[in-house]
């Protein structure tokens, strides 16, 4: 590293923006440092300035991968899209290699190097990516203090300075710290970084990841070259194509055909299949309160590897189907639509892409078999159908769901999702971590705000399987999300000793499922009626039309609903009221907007009744013909 890679060190708080900054009243020449005091039990820190100069540079279009992400970025919290994880750090590393490990990281990736800055339109949403050849980083380093050195609180520290379950403990709070910071879309790089130093000794490396910039299966390659090139190892040359090489492939004349397609897949299942699962009184609004459980246990990895012998099934799909099994008989389902967080790596070129390819993939799955191993084998053949459709354009995506809810008067709810992570989680990390204390472990965690009702992530499924399942409480409460996971073991356990009835599920596994019309079993009541492949509670479509339409008269007339209402207004007909139940459906997950309405437009002429479905036809044109 040479005198002109590092800028005088800042002191700065972890999370804080990595620009050169000034302090409040303060006009400070740029790279000059400034001093500015920790928050109070914090370790002291300082930020190092790292240039970086690359041979490459460009500017191209954004890939779907990208835009799918940028969009979420302007959506939701930062903590929903940034990623944040403690980097392995190889034995005896110094700060200053650690550094210039950073840097080299950085330069080889064009990825981390790109920006997206605003884009023309009124909203100013980035209509492209631009990959910087040279620029700069900063790295906050926090001081985890020399061994005796009194502690932040005041008290005498460890005579050998914090051990390491307290270095872990540090670097898991910087990390929750600055995953909350927003990541500038349009200042590169697309990751952030933080070391916990003790002098000059790298002890551990925080690193913050923009979902912009590279997915979990990127990351994952990250952390084994940050890894090599931090113990002095040297890199063969990068040979996956990077993002702007992607981005002209997708706007090739295969691209697009490709993307056609998997909008059709997207269209068959969103205008045919069950908008919802969970038919659960307890929906009221919007998935919130969610609870998380981390689940390992040695033994189920073991049952998992034996049914995946006796099945030749991979483990993803057997855990996939094991989930499917359990949701299906809770929700009292046949057939499941679920979201897969889907890699888009099906092609071995891009295996080791840096980037951001991953968006969802939806999964149509009938649960209706005689036993587990027909549904693995269902389970197979639907999610490699779903996966390969998973590369499309997020907002003719985005389009597709308003048309569907605005015919079929239900709204497509993410309520069901699968994450399978276990392949883009390096060894290096996972053996890291402290063995299961006991068989299983349950670990309640606080979970992440999501738009989702249950959520089922895999982290690692040999030596120990590890996942988590974070549930809507409106769905699962904590207790019913502890006997879903206990449940999904057993379920293992028995699948490993030969085929398992699903008829019997209810008797072997004792998982109590909802009962459609009565409520559920533990006393729940709804109003509840299978119209148009998905449960609908006519409660809820009451509060949906009371707080859209007014008093008003519902009636299910041959499977179809049927709203009769009065209006003063001449101008508001079918169309009107329609348009304004399909904007509130949006939470609303066990409501829907009727299929005909009868409005009574009373004027001084007398009362004129006009009657329709109120569907735009232009949108239900658009939508046949995806269909």
């Amino acid at each position: 590293m040479t005198a002109h890679d590092l800028i005088p060190p800042e002191t700065a708080l972890p999370g804080t923006a990595l620009s050169g900054t000034a302090l409040p009243g303060t006009a400070l020449p740029e790279d000059a440092p400034y001093e500015e005091a920790p928050p109070a039990g914090r370790p002291p820190a300082r930020r190092v300035t790292v240039r970086f100069a690359a041979a490459s540079s460009g500017v191209g279009p954004l890939t779907r991968g990208q835009d799918n992400m940028l969009r979420c970025i302007r959506g939701e919290a930062p903590e929903q899209i940034n990623r944040e994880a403690s980097w392995p750090v190889p034995a005896g590393t110094s700060v200053p290699a650690g550094l210039v490990a950073l840097r080299l990281l950085v330069e080889r990736h064009e990825s981390l190097r790109t920006s997206f800055p605003a884009g023309p339109g009124p909203d100013g949403f980035p209509d492209r990516q631009v990959v910087h050849a040279d620029g700069r980083f900063a790295v906050t380093v926090v001081e985890a203090g020399e061994p005796g050195e009194v502690s932040s609180e005041g008290e005498p520290g460890s005579p050998d300075g914090p051990d390491e379950r307290e270095l872990d403990a540090l670097a898991a709070e910087l990390g929750r710290s600055d995953v909350a910071v927003p990541v500038d879309p349009a200042a590169p790089p697309r990751i952030r970084f933080t070391m916990v130093a003790r002098g000059e000794r790298l002890l551990r490396l925080v690193a913050v990841v923009c979902h912009a910039g590279a997915d979990g299966a990127a990351t994952a390659v990250l952390i084994q070259e940050w890894h090599a090139l931090a113990a002095g190892k040297a890199l063969p040359p990068v040979t996956a194509p990077t993002p702007l090489l992607i981005a002209a492939a997708e706007q090739s004349a295969q691209g697009r055909r490709k993307a056609t397609a998997a909008l059709r897949h997207w269209a068959k299942i969103l205008d045919t299949g069950p908008q919802t699962v969970f038919a659960d009184s307890r929906i009221t609004g919007p998935a919130r309160d969610h609870a998380a459980l981390l689940v390992r246990s040695r033994g189920a990895a073991d049952h998992l590897a034996a049914v995946c012998r006796r099945t030749g099934a991979g483990p993803s799909v057997v855990l996939l189907a094991a989930f499917a099994a359990l949701v299906a008989h809770r929700a009292d389902r046949g057939e499941l639509v679920i979201s897969a967080l889907s890699a888009n790596r099906q092609r071995a070129a891009l295996a080791d892409h840096v980037g951001t390819l991953a968006q969802d993939a939806l999964i149509l799955l009938d649960t209706r078999t005689a036993d587990f191993d027909q549904l693995i084998g269902r389970a197979k053949s639907a999610s490699l159908s779903a996966y390969w459709h998973s590369t499309l354009d997020a907002g003719d995506v985005w389009q597709l769901i308003e048309d569907v809810a605005h015919r079929r008067g239900t709204r497509f709810a993410r309520q069901v999702v699968v994450n399978d992570l276990s392949l883009t989680i390096p060894p290096a990390v996972a053996d890291a971590q402290p063995p299961p204390a006991a068989d299983p472990e349950l670990t309640p965690l606080p979970a992440p705000p999501l738009a989702v009702r249950l959520m089922f992530t895999i982290l690692r499924i040999t030596g120990s399987l590890g996942f988590v399942l974070i549930a809507c409480p409106q769905v699962l409460d904590p207790e019913e999300n502890e006997h879903f996971a206990r449940t999904l073991l057993a379920l293992l356990a028995d699948a490993a000793e030969g085929p398992v009835p699903l008829a019997g599920l209810p008797a072997v596994l004792g998982l109590a499922k909802a009962v459609p019309d009565g409520g559920h079993a533990d006393g729940r009541t709804g109003q509840w009626r299978l119209i148009d492949g998905s449960r609908v509670d006519l409660a809820a479509v009451h509060e949906l039309l009371e707080g859209t339409l007014g008093p008003h008269r519902l009636s299910l007339v041959d499977g179809s609903l049927v709203a009769d209402l009065t209006t003063a207004d001449p101008e508001f007909d079918p169309a009107a009221a329609h348009r304004a139940v399909v904007a509130a459906l949006p939470g609303r997950d066990t409501a829907m907007a009727p299929h005909r309405y009868v409005v009574r437009q009373v004027t001084p002429d007398g009362v004129r009744t006009v009657a329709g479905s109120g569907r735009d036809p232009e949108i239900v044109a658009r939508l046949s013909a995806l269909t």
